[in-house]
């Protein structure tokens, strides 16, 4: 099946829990139409680089995704629907890296700091 990375952005007003309740919606999609999750990645609330429907901060999540484009596309669809989500993006990848996301490895770093 083809490998996916996935990203996405909440409002800013909605909570981590209820973001996490929405990539746990999406696996379930994705996993009804015959796909895998590999990974994902909570970014936390970040700065947008520009308001998106009157909101200047976003929730960031990351997904790898293992899925047929069959499955994609009723993602997309479905969150095309949710009023909570402003953006998304897939990719199509080759492979998905084991490692962290440089987003997470830079807030690992700051951390320690």
């Amino acid at each position: 099946m083809p490998l996916y990375e996935h990203v996405y952005v909440a409002r800013q007003d909605v909570s981590p829990a209820q973001v996490e309740a929405l990539s746990d919606e999406l696996t379930s999609i994705i996993k009804e139409h015959g796909g895998s999750i590999v990974k994902t990645e909570y970014w936390g609330l970040r700065n947008l680089q520009y308001k998106i429907a009157k909101n200047r901060k976003g929730h960031y999540s990351l997904m790898h995704l293992d899925a047929p484009a069959e499955a994609i596309n009723e993602m997309e669809r479905q969150m095309r629907i949710k009023e909570d989500i402003l953006r998304f993006m897939t990719l199509r990848v080759e492979e998905h890296d084991e490692e962290p996301s440089p987003v997470m490895s830079r807030r690992d770093r700051s951390d320690r700091d």
